[in-house]
This record gives C-alpha cells, sequence and structure tokens, in this order.
C-alpha cells in the first residue's frame, strides 16, 4: 500500500500538479539588545536615579544589560542589592559603566566624565542650557556622540514629560516646605499652614501659573489655605481654575498694586515665573520685601533662572535659608532632589519605556524616524549640532539632522 502511495504522488508531481506557492511573511524590525550604564551622579546633591529596580527588572526581562555604578542608588535609598537582585550588573569601576552603549544620568555629565565616553555612544542627560559653556558642548562633539536632552522630551501629546513630572513634584514640594519654614522650630512664626474654625487661613501668593503654581495652588488649597495666583497671561490664569475646578483660588495679573499689596500682607510667596529662553524675569523688588511681615516665607522656585526676587540667592539643601529684612528665604535651585526617590520613580516611568521602544525599534536611528519627540530632544547627533536654537547660541555649524542620518545610512 505504501508502494502505491508514492506512485500515485509521483504522478500528481510530474503533472505539476503539487508546485511551492509563494506566501507573504510579515517581517520585523530586528530588535536590539542594548548595553545600558547608570553612572553614580557626582554633582553636588544630585540625589536622584534615572532608573529604580523594578524599571531595571524589566529591561532585564526584555533581554537588554543594565550595568549600574556601585553606590549609584543609594541617594534615593535603593541599595546595590536591591539592582542586583534585579538582574543588574554592580560596577566598581566607572570605566566599565562608562563603556556601555547607552548612559542614562540625571545632571550633565562633567568634563572628566566626557573623557570617559566612546564614540558612538548615546548619552540621555540633562542639558541646562542656562550655564552651559561653549568648551563644555565642544567636548561633547569631538567625542562624536549622540546626545539626548531629556527637558525637551515631548510625549504624544506634545507635553514637556520630565519637566511636567519634575514641576509637578518641585509645586507640591514648596508648599510642605513653606509648611516646615512657619512653624516656631525652624524660627518662623509658629503658624500651622491651612485654616481651621476660629482660625484665620494662611495667606499664600503664588507667581506663576505653569505647571509649579498649578500645583503649588492644589496642595496649599487641600491644607486649607487661601490662595493668591498671579500670572501675566489670562489664558494660564483660566487654565489654572479650571483644572483645579476651585472658586476659592484668587487670580489676577500682574497689577503691580495689587500684587505688591498681596505680598506685603501674606505669610508665603512662592516664585514660580519660567522664561523660556535666558533669566527668568526680576518680578518683586527689595522694598517690596521689605515691608513683608516678620518671619513670612520667600520660596524663589525661579533661582535656578536667576529668580524673580531681587533678594533672592542661591542656596543649598545643607544651608538652604537665610535672612534678610528678616525675611526667610528658600532659594534651592533642586528642590526635586529633595525628595529624590519620589522624583526617581517619576523620572524612571519615562526613561524605562523610552529604552525599550530604542531596543523595539532596532536601534537610536530607527526610532528618529518613528519618534518625533526623540528627533526633537536629539540635539548631538554623531558629534553635529542638531539644535538650531543651541548652534545659534553658541555660533556653532547646525545640521539638519534627517539629512545626516540619511548620508550615514
Amino acid at each position: 500500500m505504501a508502494t502505491g502511495l508514492r506512485e500515485g504522488m509521483a504522478d500528481i508531481a510530474r503533472q505539476g500538479l503539487l508546485q511551492t506557492q509563494e506566501a507573504t511573511l510579515e517581517t520585523k524590525n530586528k530588535k536590539n539588545h542594548l548595553n545600558i550604564g547608570i553612572p553614580k551622579e557626582i554633582s553636588f546633591q544630585e540625589n536622584r536615579i534615572a532608573l529604580t529596580p523594578l524599571s531595571v527588572a524589566l529591561l532585564v526581562n526584555n533581554g537588554h544589560r543594565v550595568i549600574l555604578e556601585s553606590g549609584a542608588g543609594i541617594a534615593a535609598n535603593f541599595t546595590d542589592s536591591e539592582y542586583a537582585e534585579q538582574g543588574a550588573k554592580i560596577a566598581y569601576d566607572k570605566k566599565e559603566v562608562f563603556d556601555s552603549d547607552i548612559l542614562v544620568k540625571i545632571a550633565p555629565p562633567m568634563l572628566e566624565e566626557i573623557a570617559m565616553m566612546h564614540k558612538g555612544q548615546t548619552l540621555i542627560s540633562s542639558l541646562q542650557t542656562g550655564t552651559l559653556k561653549q568648551d563644555y558642548l565642544k567636548a561633547l562633539m569631538h567625542k562624536k556622540i549622540n546626545a539626548l536632552c531629556f527637558e525637551h522630551l515631548r510625549d504624544e501629546g506634545n507635553v514637556l514629560s520630565v519637566v511636567r513630572a519634575m514641576s509637578e513634584i518641585v509645586g507640591s514640594t514648596s508648599i510642605l516646605i513653606a509648611a516646615e519654614y512657619l512653624s516656631n522650630v525652624t524660627g518662623g512664626k509658629g503658624l500651622m499652614l491651612g485654616g481651621f474654625t476660629g482660625v484665620p487661613p494662611t495667606e499664600i501668593v503664588i507667581l506663576g501659573a505653569g505647571t509649579v503654581g498649578e500645583y503649588a495652588a492644589r496642595t496649599a488649597l487641600a491644607l486649607g489655605a487661601e490662595v493668591k495666583v498671579f500670572d501675566s497671561s489670562i489664558y494660564r490664569l483660566r487654565r489654572l481654575q479650571n483644572n483645579l475646578g476651585n472658586s476659592r483660588v484668587f487670580t489676577s495679573v500682574m497689577q503691580p498694586i495689587v500684587l505688591n499689596k498681596a505680598i506685603v500682607t501674606c505669610d508665603v510667596v512662592i516664585g514660580a515665573i519660567r522664561a523660556s529662553h535666558g533669566r527668568s524675569p526680576c518680578i518683586v523688588m527689595e522694598e517690596t520685601v521689605a515691608r513683608m511681615k516678620p518671619h513670612s516665607v520667600v520660596i524663589d522656585v525661579s533661582i535656578d533662572q536667576g529668580g524673580c526676587f531681587e533678594t533672592s540667592e542661591v542656596t543649598n539643601h545643607t544651608n538652604p535659608v537665610f535672612r534678610k529684612y528678616d525675611v526667610i528665604h528658600y532659594c534651592v535651585p533642586n528642590i526635586a532632589s529633595r525628595v529624590p526617590r519620589t522624583a526617581s520613580y517619576a523620572l524612571t516611568n519615562i526613561f524605562a519605556p523610552i529604552l525599550l521602544e530604542i531596543g523595539d525599534s532596532g536601534g537610536l536611528v530607527n526610532m528618529i524616524w518613528n519618534n518625533p519627540g526623540i528627533r526633537e530632544a536629539l540635539y548631538i547627533y554623531q558629534g553635529n549640532v542638531t539644535n538650531k536654537d543651541l548652534a545659534d547660541m553658541f555660533n556653532l555649524p547646525f545640521k539638519d539632522l534627517e539629512l545626516l542620518v540619511v548620508s550615514n545610512q
């Protein structure tokens, strides 16, 4: 029977009835297995870390390799053993971390860190254009690296995702700082921030109706304080009031007489006015601060851009306050590092999906085409400045990113 079956199949084949048929098969992008390095931050009082242990586990489970410098997460209360348990390799030599294909940092790399980088490496970190020097930018260009500025990363809603996340944290934290320095323990006037039956509420003035101002107002209202928000834009004031859904918020444009009256009678002033380029505007003059109530609190969130109070001076987490005209000034530029664990969770929610997408896309080049937010954040590609504003700022040659990518393929 078997012989007859074989002969029958042979006859069918000779007649051409059995032929290989063409079929279109789906092809996928070749996934890259990334080699990701997380160095320990050496910038002054930078306590955050870009990836938490659970995000490391996510990356490792997707076939990527994560090398962590020993002690990198200690300031945010993440131990080396927590990272090792999730699959990260702990390196005791910084050079081993800098040999990775992708470096993920919070603060911009120092010059000694740039010296350890290699050609073709991808750097994801902040840029801090306000303090950037031409020599520093040229040192990055000389290394022929690809550099992503995470302050410019935009999500699907065209929102600056990292800036938004940190601003939410800073806005809420600024109110908690105000509550701390209003208390008698820290030399304040002995007030509890908020309002209670039979006790007048604390008066808080917020300058700026952006994300920081919105979350500061949200937290202050939740504690029962009386909140007044000033901004030069009616649109931002209306947006803030709609987002809060609270008619108890007093809003006003920057009318000098109204603003000065509110400041000299309040308990706390929070400066949260940002400039799109250059220095933040100085809104509150020294004469106004001198007329404020004794032991009042000024928190200048804009101090990293120069500050919006004439009396502001940069402080740090070790010595965060100083007094001028018997008014307590808090002018720490990196407020998010005060709560580094929370800030690290917010950052890792942004960076881990980006790293997964780079791997799934087959590398950074493919992701440049697929993700407009990455294109906008990439300011150096293979040593060339691809951000026109940055090139104009330092009088450096500007290279079109898409033309560079095409010419190198």
